[in-house]
């Protein structure tokens, strides 16, 4: 690698002063290393002429485009063409953002293996976690600009010489979380995938590593091949086999063992030996395929492991407890297996799509009618998805968000019981998600046209695992998009929705969760999950009954418990790469207090409030003020004037109901409040820190990060959402759970000047309904130029529509085809058959500009400003005209109250009296009468004046 002065070395044609160049440049690579943790910052630039006044743009995009030495190898190198413009003679292969191949996890692991000092470190290594090391935000828009798809070079910062096109990406680099067996440590290794290849070009790899590092004092998540090996070891260990013969238990294969992570309650748990507290269980000896162990916990035996020596260290048979008897009801097989029968009525429901889907799909990146994203995934968060953005017509590409993912899931049980108090799970950090999940099956899984993206790991001893059709992409029906009646006419106009859905599903123990994104057609995000599987049991003696779970079979409960989630959403509202403009606000439904303002007492409005910190930004969800926050840019506005945005709508939610002492809440301290704001920091991924498994220290993570109190007004904005079910079981929970959906919504507000999803066409069965409508209910009156019609006369046709619009046929063969009942749109010479079909020659200016959004124009400025004035003499006009037509109508009322008046005058001028008549006959007039009028005031009206 180059040195940082070599780096800041430019050709003698960049500019006049090459001093303040190197000066400026070479200072920039050094503070983006800083920040972006290792992250690569060399790449080749492609120099063009530029003049001297060009010095302060370049300047400026030394922090973006950092130029190095070109490429050793002339052959290699990019050959400029006749414009200026770089030719790539070696197309990038992989995506910056791309998740790790197999062939890029084999090569990291044997980097990082012969890297080993000795032969014993080398064989004491367990792989983890091989994960892409994901690059600065600017290298993924360099990609994203003229490597990749979209192609925006508007993603990067204009300069007057035209952009600064490099010739190479950076290398891609991987990041490893290995454990030793042998001495119990955690290292993390940085590997550049240099050069790879695939095996079946001899499996030629190049990789170096950049840097390690041991972390102290932590225990990386659990293996499945340690789960594996803890079970075996349990099961062979005579003091459990004497336990379980106390219980009537003889045949081991019957035994189930789930190890579970000890957490951390005392020092007993630190993390200086790697520990596990494994729960079981026993299935009954049936032939049902799919026997459910979970429907017999065995209570009363104690069993701790050490999963780095592999052995039982503590075994006590504390308590008694008689295996519950076999649950006639406890298997969810099929019919014929379980020993029921399954319903006979349902009919086969099936979803095509004749033309193909809607979407389109390049390597990870999807584009889906207006949306745009890319797919990742990894071991610990599962799906990923990055760089969302909605492109809105003339406005172009509009960024959404950076990155999205759910990092974190906690399951606190509410028993205070042994063994269910220490059942507290990060399934994310202490197992993994993405290292969970299975392969989907189609047709049952996810319906209609599918893509599936496989998923690539490493499992414990470096070997490579790949899950085929792990994430699933498809479209899905989603009802009634909008609709709306006109009472006058009858006519109806309806579009129904569609969304976009990218999911998968994982199986932690005795639990399955499904996550999905889904992408609607009016701009909104919708994160879901679904819970399902089979209910974690506890056993009880006969006659006992416990008041913190659900009676479910006789000797079986289920323990309460809660399901909390946490989504990592780095948005990006508006804002290019490098553009830090978002802030949150938080919107609250207040009550207008009675008074001069709210006569009626009905009044309501809604009150906004910045979030400036990160302390102020911890905030609670409440429904009673219909709560919610906007992410929104600061320099960025709508045809109203009001700064765009995106809102973060909770769904149902709720907070920890442990007491504030619980030891879960150590690890868990994010769990405290519904959301949290921080500013972006590569680094600050996971809000219980990257280590939750055994971790002593209390609060790590969102509640150590937020005590910086960094200020958000104008910055990058990341949301932390913590959203949480709490699950009293059911009777109908069992034998598997029905699916508990839980989410919240990311909805456009302010964004776009108008509803994005007026523009949906309507469905083909709507356009047949609309002509059959048409056909049906067209009225035919013969009518004579405003007289009754004679029979000499010819008579002329006149047809009122449905919407109430009077038209005429041409006499020929429309009107033939019109009694004949035909529908104009399927006849192929009329011209609602070409107009429907696109063939319509007649100019549409709406069309027109449509078609003219994406075409480079020269501005006019004379254009604008004539245009400009004539708005405004339109709007006088109209003005005027509407006036006038107000002064006609009201001419006719008043000459009529006009013409009333006189002939009431006339009818009744016998009652009017002469001023004469009235002073000469006194009798004539009314007499005069004096009333006292007597002023109270009560206390109750004083104290309102008051």
């Amino acid at each position: 690698m180059a040195s940082a002065k070599k780096k800041a070395t430019l050709p003698s044609s960049c500019c006049a002063a090459p001093a303040a160049a190197d000066s400026a440049v070479s200072a920039a690579p050094a503070a983006a290393a800083a920040s972006s943790g290792n992250a690569v910052q060399e790449w080749t630039v492609a120099s063009t002429d530029r003049r001297d006044d060009q010095r302060a743009s370049k300047t400026s995009m030394a922090s973006l485009i950092r130029p190095v030495d070109p490429l050793p190898d002339s052959s290699t190198a990019a050959t400029p063409s006749a414009k200026g413009v770089q030719v790539l003679t070696r197309p990038q292969t992989s995506h910056p953002l791309d998740p790790l191949s197999a062939a890029e996890i084999s090569v990291a692991i044997a980097t990082v293996r012969a890297a080993g000092a000795t032969p014993e470190v080398r064989d004491s290594m367990r792989f983890v976690e091989v994960v892409l090391l994901e690059p600065p935000k600017h290298v993924v828009a360099l990609a994203d600009a003229y490597f990749f798809p979209p192609f925006q070079p508007s993603l990067l910062p204009r300069t007057k010489g035209g952009p600064v096109i490099p010739t190479k990406l950076p290398p891609r680099r991987a990041r490893l979380v290995v454990y030793n067996k042998k001495s119990n440590e955690t290292s993390l290794w940085i590997v550049e995938l240099s050069e790879v290849h695939a095996v079946t070009r001899g499996g030629h790899h190049r990789g170096k590593v950049i840097s390690t590092q041991v972390v102290p004092d932590v225990q990386p998540p659990m293996d499945a091949m340690e789960y594996a090996e803890c079970e075996a070891i349990v099961k062979d260990y005579p003091p459990f086999r004497e336990a379980m013969k106390k219980r009537g238990i003889e045949d081991m294969d019957l035994v189930m063992v789930d190890p579970w992570c000890v957490g951390y309650h005392s020092d007993a748990d630190a993390p200086s030996r790697r520990l596990a507290k494994p729960l079981i269980f026993c299935r009954t000896e049936s032939d049902c395929p799919m026997e459910n162990g979970y429907a017999r916990p065995v209570e009363g035996i104690y069993v701790r492991v050490d999963m780095q020596k592999m052995e039982v260290i503590e075994f006590e048979d504390r308590k008694f407890v008689p295996l519950p008897p076999a649950d006639p009801l406890r298997n969810y097989t099929a019919g014929e297996t379980r020993g029921g029968v399954d319903r006979s009525d349902v009919k086969p429901l099936q979803i095509i799509q004749p033309e193909g889907p809607s979407f389109r799909v390049n390597g990870h990146f999807v584009e889906w009618q207006k949306w745009n994203f890319r797919i990742g995934f990894t071991p610990k968060e599962g799906l990923v998805i990055y760089s969302v953005a909605y492109v809105d017509g003339s406005r172009g590409r509009r960024p959404v968000a950076h990155r999205l993912s759910f990092v974190e899931m906690v399951v606190p049980y509410g028993d205070p019981n042994d063994p269910h108090y220490r059942k507290n799970a990060f399934d994310a950090g202490e197992d993994g998600l993405g290292k969970n999940a299975h392969s989907l099956k189609k047709g049952c899984d996810c319906l209609g046209y599918i893509k599936y993206f496989d998923a690539h790991f490493t499992n414990f001893t470096g070997g490579v695992e790949t899950i085929d059709n792990c994430v699933c992409l498809h479209e899905e029906d989603h009802g009634i998009l909008w609709k709306h009646q006109d009472w006058r006419t009858g006519l109806a106009e309806v579009r129904r929705s569609r969304r976009l859905t990218v999911s998968f599903i994982c199986t932690v123990a005795n639990y399955e969760y499904g996550f999905y994104w889904h992408f609607y057609q009016d701009g909104k995000i919708e994160a879901e999950v679904k819970l399902t599987g089979i209910l974690s049991l506890g056993a009880l003696q006969p006659g006992e009954s416990r008041k913190y779970g659900t009676m479910i079979a006789p000797g079986l409960y289920a323990p309460v418990h809660q399901h909390f989630f946490v989504a990592r959403m780095d948005m990006a509202v508006d804002c290019k790469p490098g553009e830090a403009f978002n802030q949150v606000v938080e919107v609250n439904a207040e009550v207008e207090k009675p008074g001069e303002n709210n006569v009626h007492n009905n009044a309501f409005y809604a009150e906004e409030t910045l979030l400036k910190s990160e302390l102020q930004a911890m905030r609670d969800c409440n429904p009673l003020s219909a709560r919610h926050w906007i992410v929104r840019n600061t320099r960025t506005v709508n045809r109203t004037g009001q700064l765009t945005g995106y809102k973060l709508v909770p769904g149902s939610n709720c907070l920890p109901l442990a007491g504030s002492e619980a030891k879960f809440l150590r690890r868990a301290a994010f769990l405290k409040h519904n959301l949290w704001v921080t500013r972006y920091a590569p680094d600050e991924m996971f809000p219980g820190g990257e280590f939750p498994n055994q971790n002593p220290r209390v609060g790590e993570g969102l509640a150590t990060w937020v005590k910086k109190d960094r200020p958000l007004e104008e910055t990058d904005i990341v949301l932390w959402y913590v959203f949480g079910i709490t699950h009293v079981p059911r009777l109908e929970d069992w034998p598997v759970m029905p699916v508990e959906r839980i989410g919240f919504m990311l909805m456009p507000h302010g964004f776009f000047n108008c509803s994005p999803a007026v523009d949906v066409p309507p469905n083909a069965c709507e356009l047949e309904t609309k002509d059959s409508e048409i056909k049906e209910n067209a009225v035919a009156k013969p009518v004579q130029n405003g007289s009754e019609q004679d029979d000499k006369s010819p008579a002329i046709e006149e047809f009122v529509r449905n919407d109430a619009k009077i038209f005429r046929f041409c006499r020929s063969k429309c009107h033939k085809n019109f009694k004949m009942k035909r529908n104009p749109r399927k006849v192929k010479w009329t011209k609602a058959y070409r107009r429907l079909h696109g063939k319509d020659m007649t100019q549409d200016s709406t069309f027109e500009f449509e078609r003219k959004r994406n075409r480079p124009e020269r501005y006019d400025r004379n254009l604008a400003e004539n245009t400009l004035k004539a708005i405004k003499k339109i709007d006088k006009m109209r003005s005027d005209r509407s006036s006038d037509y107000i002064k006609n109508r009201l001419k006719a009322g008043k000459v009529q109250r006009k013409r009333e008046a006189r002939k009431q005058l006339e009818q009744e001028i016998h009652l009017v009296k002469a001023p004469l008549a009235l002073a000469e006959d006194s009798s004539l007039r009314l007499p005069k009468v004096k009333v006292n009028v007597t002023q109270t005031q009560t206390e109750e009206n004083q104290r309102m004046e008051e």
